[in-house]
């Protein structure tokens, strides 16, 4: 999709400031008028579990689990993928915060993914740092098959499984998961309902949407 031209840095800016003061003032038009819990979470921070999900406009994560301020940590990159900062980062709340619960959050028709089915049909690596996005994808769209008409909705759970292997094997959450103190979820946001699926780890590698 292009890019609005109407849209300038200067008007997203204000549009934002704009929504802040909205907000502050107890007059929001989006539904979260939560000024009275922001100001009792500026304490302590107790948390209850984090939420890996992906950058998607569409997939705004304490919007759809109908969260305030201070009751979930929220991480969020292109398709989930993991790196050494969102590692560490899941490491710090579990270990520091003492949150029970990791969800590794996909969802439908998710662009990142499609990216990868469509680099590695081609054979063209993204330049810059989308590669690297790409390049943590990619092994999920192999699995399932590049040339798989499925590829991406199968791809996108894939990756969700893939993930979810990944956390429970860091070196910092191995052993709290295997002690039962710690879970680590996979599930998927359906755009069109709102709706969050678990994914049965068996359903994320034999998944086929019907028709």
């Amino acid at each position: 999709m292009p890019p609005n031209p109407a849209r300038t840095p200067r008007s997203a800016l204000a549009e934002l400031l704009t929504g802040n003061r909205r907000f502050v003032s107890g007059q929001p038009v989006h539904g979260h008028d939560v000024t009275a819990a922001a100001a009792v979470a500026s304490g302590d921070q107790q948390p209850y579990a984090v939420v890996l999900g992906c950058i998607d406009s569409r997939v705004p994560l304490e919007a759809i689990f109908d969260q305030t301020f201070g009751s979930i940590c929220v991480i969020r990159t292109g398709a989930h993928v993991l790196d050494r900062a969102v590692c560490g980062s899941i490491e710090y709340v579990v270990g520091q915060l003492g949150v029970p619960l990791v969800m590794v959050l996909g969802h439908e028709r998710c662009g990142a993914v499609a990216s990868a089915v469509e680099s590695l049909r081609e054979g063209v690596r993204p330049g810059g740092s989308l590669g690297y996005v790409v390049d943590r994808i990619a092994p999920a769209v192999r699995e399932v098959g590049v040339d798989d008409p499925y590829a991406h909705p199968l791809a996108i759970r894939r990756h969700v499984h893939r993930t979810v292997d990944t956390l429970r094997a860091d070196d910092l959450l191995a052993g709290p998961v295997e002690a039962g103190r710690v879970a680590v979820v996979g599930a998927l946001y359906d755009l069109a309902t709102g709706t969050v699926h678990l994914l049965p780890e068996e359903a994320q590698r034999q998944h086929r949407p019907p028709g």
